[in-house]
């Protein structure tokens, strides 16, 4: 499940991006002429109505997938075995000396 969502992200990522990419900062460019349409068939102002409306719609896209994909990737978090008064249990007693360099002798 977690390579569809991927293989989904990246095609979602390569389409914006086209889009970003055929659209022009001051509104010409390739938006008034994109696969050879006219401006007597799509207006210049609806073609970039269109690219805009694309670019929000395959960001909210990317958005979306990748935060429901969260659920479907295998988290590494242990699971809790200990009850909260344990672990209180467990901070209040003192820590038991390791198998380290032993304590100075005064």
């Amino acid at each position: 499940m977690t390579v569809l969502f991927i293989i989904l992200i990246i095609l979602v990522c390569v389409i914006l991006s086209l889009i970003v990419l055929v659209q022009n900062p001051k509104g010409g460019g390739l938006a008034g002429n994109v696969a050879g349409f006219s401006n007597q068939f799509m207006g210049v102002k609806q073609t970039t109505d269109v690219l805009e409306k694309g670019t929000w719609i395959f960001a909210a896209a990317i958005g979306v997938l990748c935060l429901i994909s969260t659920i479907f990737i295998p988290g590494s978090h242990a699971p809790r075995t200990q009850t909260p008064t344990q672990q209180q249990q467990q901070q209040q007693q003192p820590a038991a000396p390791t198998g380290g360099a032993p304590a100075p002798i005064k």
